[in-house]
This record gives C-alpha cells, sequence and structure tokens, in this order.
C-alpha cells in the first residue's frame, strides 16, 4: 500500500497542483489525506489536489513521488480510476 503523488505542474487559479493517490485503497487515501489536514470535500473521485507546498508535506510524510504515467497507471491497476462522466 502506497500513497502516490505527481509533480505539481497542473496550473489553477495561479498556483501549481499535484494529485495524490493510493495503488491501495479510498480508505488509505483518507486516512493520509486526514493526516495531511486535507479536508474531505476536496476529494476528487479517486484523487486528491494538492498544491506545491502540500506536495513537500505530503513527501515528508511519506508520499511517493512519481511521474503522471506511474501514477495513473498505478491508479488504474489497483481498480480505483474512476473514470469521467461524458458531457
Amino acid at each position: 500500500m502506497t500513497i502516490l503523488v505527481d509533480a505539481a505542474i497542473w496550473p489553477h487559479d495561479g498556483r501549481k497542483w499535484a494529485h495524490l493517490v493510493s495503488d491501495a485503497s479510498l480508505d488509505e487515501l483518507h486516512e493520509f489525506a486526514d493526516r495531511l489536514g486535507i479536508p474531505r470535500r476536496g476529494f476528487q473521485g479517486d484523487h486528491y489536489d494538492v498544491p506545491t507546498e502540500w506536495r513537500e508535506r505530503a513527501i515528508a510524510l511519506g508520499a511517493v513521488p512519481v511521474s503522471s504515467r506511474e501514477l495513473l497507471q498505478r491508479l488504474r491497476a489497483a481498480g480505483l480510476r474512476r473514470r469521467r462522466s461524458p458531457a
């Protein structure tokens, strides 16, 4: 069981954001997010978005930095990837 975080390269509201996921369970992800201080309302269906400064804190708490490609592959392999609904 591992918490993964990709690079903070995704721009929004003048900040750069990363994705925080679990490769094992959503319960593990929520528990880690609680430890990090991220409110549950920040959950995006299969991940949390975290700004650059929170990414560094996540790594300090044990999250493993990976590429966005690896993060997505491991999320899919765990069966936790949530597909977007067609618009």
